[in-house]
């Protein structure tokens, strides 16, 4: 029992860890497919939602003392809140500007837009570094949300609770918008089939454009959360991209539950595998990889059509 007990947090650990794995897995699919384009920077824009949090938290700007000091004296769950919204927006707009500049690659050959958004990930990391510098930082969190609980013998981080929250609110409003909004059809439909949508009359040129934006701004709501626990480091943004990557093939190209499926088996694995084993956590969900995908390439919900939920 006293094992069993000892397991629980980290239990916990990686359901909190997979729900947001989930979420940075599932702007990366919205992007895939309706843009058929492997966004190489997604990871940059998570490292990107982190510091903006962290200049919206903690701002040290040279300009606007009068307005910087007023900003400060706000209580710091008022700054944490409006980071929390405003920085994935702000991202959101980063991507459109990329996303102009993706525009010549499209319908040409995919090896254009994969080296296209390699070099902006390079970009973006070093605007990082040469803006915020090389240094780990770390994003305060409200009070609140800050500490430990204990219920019995268990004691848990009340953050990654709230994590674990706010994760699973922003899928369940990506579902709801997909599945319930006139604009959340023509998205699967674009992903279904661009150019009936095109024939139809709809914007592919602005839809694209948006759902770059959305995606984006959900691997930046992930960062935002993702801080306090990961920290706020330039690179971090390959911690993130390659098990978004694994995710959305392990849960079915397409599948928004099968992503979410995914994500929590995927941070079960690197949780409890970290509890006994440290140094086979990150291995161990490229394991969960190999196994799944040699007895089912699809994935786990994986259909024909992107995007068919």
């Amino acid at each position: 029992m006293s094992a069993l007990l000892d397991l629980v947090p980290h239990l916990l650990n990686g359901i909190s860890l997979g729900l947001l794995f989930g979420l940075i897995a599932l702007g990366f699919m919205l992007i895939v497919g309706v843009m058929e384009t492997i966004n190489l920077a997604h990871g940059s824009f998570f490292a990107l939602g982190m510091y903006v949090a962290l200049t919206l938290v903690a701002p040290k700007l040279p300009f606007g003392t009068d307005v910087l000091e007023a900003w400060r004296a706000l209580p710091l769950v008022a700054r944490y809140t409006v980071a929390l919204i405003v920085a994935p927006v702000l991202v959101g707009v980063a991507g459109m500007i990329l996303e102009l500049a993706m525009r010549r690659t499209y319908g040409r050959d995919p090896l254009y837009g994969l080296l296209l958004t390699f070099g902006a990930a390079m970009v973006l990391e070093e605007i990082i570094r040469l803006l915020w510098g090389s240094t780990e930082k770390q994003l305060p969190v409200p009070e609140a949300v800050s500490g430990a609980f204990v219920v019995g013998d268990v004691i848990y981080s009340k953050y990654r609770l709230f994590a674990c929250g706010v994760a699973i609110a922003a899928t369940l409003a990506l579902w709801l918008f997909l599945e319930r909004t006139p604009y959340g059809a023509l998205i699967k439909a674009g992903a279904h089939d661009s150019e009936m949508v095109r024939a139809l009359g709809v914007n592919l040129t602005r839809l694209r454009r948006y759902v770059f934006a959305l995606g984006v701004a959900l691997a930046a709501l992930a960062g935002v959360v993702l801080a306090p626990i990961w920290g706020t480091r330039p690179h971090v943004g390959v911690d993130a991209v390659v098990p978004a990557f694994l995710i959305i093939v392990l849960g079915g190209v397409g599948s928004l539950w099968g992503a979410v499926l995914a994500g929590l088996l995927v941070g079960l694995v690197v949780g409890v595998s970290g509890a006994y084993a440290s140094e086979w956590s990150l291995l161990s969900m490229y394991l969960l990889f190999i196994a799944v995908v040699t007895f089912r390439a699809r994935g786990f919900l994986g259909r024909k059509s992107l995007l068919d939920a």
